[in-house]
């Protein structure tokens, strides 16, 4: 019983012609997952990278512009070489003192994936991914972000950091 009829039963015994392997239905499985999964991670655009002041759409169109005269942190409690965490009109910002007497303020919401940036060493640090930010310019000095911070203009008077 050797020859092509032989062959013919033992390739009909184990293959079925008329649907899917296994082999293929795990390989499709296995596949879809890791789509899932990659789908997941991305996130999508970074949230953060508009209005820090939380008020776009609302009276300047979007300008990111804090309203003047508010008031974000007294200017003794800013450490200089470093920064302070506040929020303000439900906006989280860093108001930073890179060097006695200057000050700069910088919405705190990471341009990578919208994580709650904070103070730093002399810097300002993204805990989620590593992203790392400048005291005086809010610029990207290393990590996945993709833009500096969005910078709030300042002014100094009566010892109170204010929006400018």
């Amino acid at each position: 019983m050797d020859g092509p009829d032989r062959e013919e039963r033992i390739v009909e015994r184990y293959v079925d012609r008329d649907g899917p392997t296994r082999r293929s239905v795990l390989a499709g499985t296995g596949s879809g997952a890791a789509l899932l999964l990659l789908a997941a991670c991305g996130g999508g655009a970074p949230s953060g990278t508009g209005d820090p002041s939380g008020t776009e759409g609302e009276g300047d169109e979007g300008s990111g512009a804090m309203p003047p005269g508010e008031v974000l942190a007294r200017a003794d409690d800013v450490p200089v070489g470093g920064a302070l965490s506040v929020t303000v009109g439900g906006a989280q910002l860093l108001v930073t003192q890179p060097e006695e007497g200057t000050f700069a303020a910088f919405s705190a919401i990471c341009t990578h994936q919208g994580c709650t940036v904070a103070p730093g060493d002399g810097e300002l640090l993204c805990p989620c991914h590593a992203s790392r930010y400048d005291l005086a310019t809010g610029a990207v000095l290393g990590g996945p972000a993709p833009e500096p911070l969005p910078e709030v203009p300042v002014a100094v008077a009566s010892g109170e950091v204010t929006s400018a």
